[in-house]
């Protein structure tokens, strides 16, 4: 199946200075499929060394030295290693301590290209235990399939072309919204974990689908020990079973677990968040740049990893082919969940995905919107509604008081521009191409 990262790689593997690179992302959205179409697209001779299946293989790099490591990797495996070579460490997690070895190559090996990967590996790069080789590795953060990554695995390469083409101002006729909405409910409904778009587009089957994603959930659940201490287990497990109810509200920790600290559940969530199951929203004051620099993170909400996950643990993927209106289920959640996802995907592949809300809480005028973005050196809100403009009240403070001057809404109608209000309405399913839009907006002005 086709990923939209494979380019990033490409551009990453013809770099003059080109360095070893990590990828990182969440159990099962596909790092290693990835690379090895990567390799197979390109024409490469991939060397894969998976340190999970075979940890006897850490012994090779124990000498530090690159072209001894070489040496050794040739002889047992009885190939040789040249600039068309992709080394692919794989599982790297399980002998974190070769990761020290990426500085080595970088300084004295430059042309061979090496890609290191694995599940929990945020744990062990933020780890004091190694040192990692700053300025020496780049990094790569790969998220579940989006929208059109969807659609060209369902061979609907026509639909998927029209999407990523789409530019401000331009009509969507609605026989073609009303396409690309059916095929929306079915992505909400199946999501973008590879495995379940791969069975879903084979089969057509949700029934087939929800068994893989159920089996996708159980898997996230036997990770916990592997990251956690045991009475923390079954926290976690309590934890991860209340992330989807709680999507689009700020946390509170007992809303997760009445009976636990706070500092527990706290706790829990980070370790969530670092193996890159959930990701949190942090409130920000939004007066500048860059939002980090405003955030306050005792206040955040979270979205999951893939919406169609969320719809499995919400039961609610048969509603979401039923429905008429996504923004229907569950207040509008799943689309809010969605949106987040979506401005993940839009994120450059090399920069860290960060996500942010914005809320003024006063009794007389509260407001709040459910994200903040930045294009170029502008903040921009982004609300997931239905309803009149003139309804969006949130919105409206919102550029009142940082005098924005433009925000944008989701719902599930045709694109539309409202010139009075500033606001730009764009359907759910377009949510991918949030920042080409934006800045074909100022290339139509």
């Amino acid at each position: 199946m086709y990923r939209k990262k494979n380019v990033d790689l490409k551009l990453w593997f013809n770099k003059p200075n080109r360095k070893p690179l990590i990828i990182r992302g969440a159990r099962q959205v596909g790092k290693s499929t990835l690379v090895k179409l990567f390799a197979r697209d390109d024409q490469l001779e991939l060397l894969e060394i998976n340190f999970e299946r075979n940890p006897h293989y850490a012994q090779f790099f124990e000498t530090k030295d690159p072209k001894e490591i070489i040496n050794l990797l040739e002889i047992n495996f009885n190939i040789t290693i040249n600039d068309k070579t992709l080394l692919f460490l794989d599982e790297i997690q399980a002998q974190p301590q070769i990761l020290q070895c990426l500085r080595y190559f970088y300084e004295e090996m430059p042309s061979l290209a090496i890609i290191a990967a694995g599940s929990l590996l945020d744990f062990e790069l933020r780890s004091p235990s190694y040192s990692i080789p700053v300025g020496r590795i780049s990094y790569m953060y790969l998220q579940p399939m989006g929208f059109v990554e969807f659609l060209l695995a369902d061979k609907q390469d026509k639909l998927a072309k029209y999407i990523e083409s789409y530019a401000f101002g331009m009509d969507i006729p609605k026989i073609i919204h009303q396409k690309l909405s059916r095929e929306f409910k079915a992505y909400m409904a199946v999501g973008g974990m590879p495995e379940a778009v791969k069975i879903y587009t084979q089969t057509h089957s949700l029934k087939q689908t929800e068994e893989v994603k159920q089996d996708l959930l159980a898997t996230f659940q036997n990770d916990f020990a592997k990251y956690s201490k045991q009475h923390q287990f079954q926290l976690i497990g309590k934890v991860f079973a209340q992330i989807s109810k709680n999507i689009g509200h700020k946390i509170k920790y007992t809303n997760l677990s009445r009976e636990s600290k706070s500092a527990d559940v706290a706790n829990v969530i980070d370790l969530l968040a670092g193996a890159r199951v959930i990701s949190k929203i942090v409130r920000t004051s939004a007066n500048g740049l860059p939002l980090a620099a405003e955030a306050n993170f005792k206040f955040f909400k979270v979205i999951f990893l893939d919406v169609g996950l969320v719809s499995t643990q919400l039961n609610a993927s048969a509603q979401l082919l039923s429905r008429q209106d996504v923004l229907l289920i569950n207040n509008g959640e799943l689309a809010e969940q969605w949106i987040g996802q979506a401005l993940l995907l839009a994120t450059h592949s090399n920069q860290t995905p960060e996500l942010y809300y914005w809320a003024r809480e006063k009794k007389s005028s509260s407001a709040e919107v459910d994200y903040v973005i930045v294009n170029s050196d502008k903040i921009l809100a982004v609300e997931v509604k239905a309803g009149k403009t003139g309804s969006l009240k949130s919105l409206h403070l919102f550029m009142q008081e940082k005098q924005s001057r433009m925000s944008i809404r989701f719902n599930s109608d045709q694109p539309s521009y409202y010139a009075k209000d500033k606001i730009m309405s764009l359907p759910l399913y377009i949510a991918e191409q949030t920042y080409a839009i934006i800045n074909s907006m100022k290339h139509s002005s």
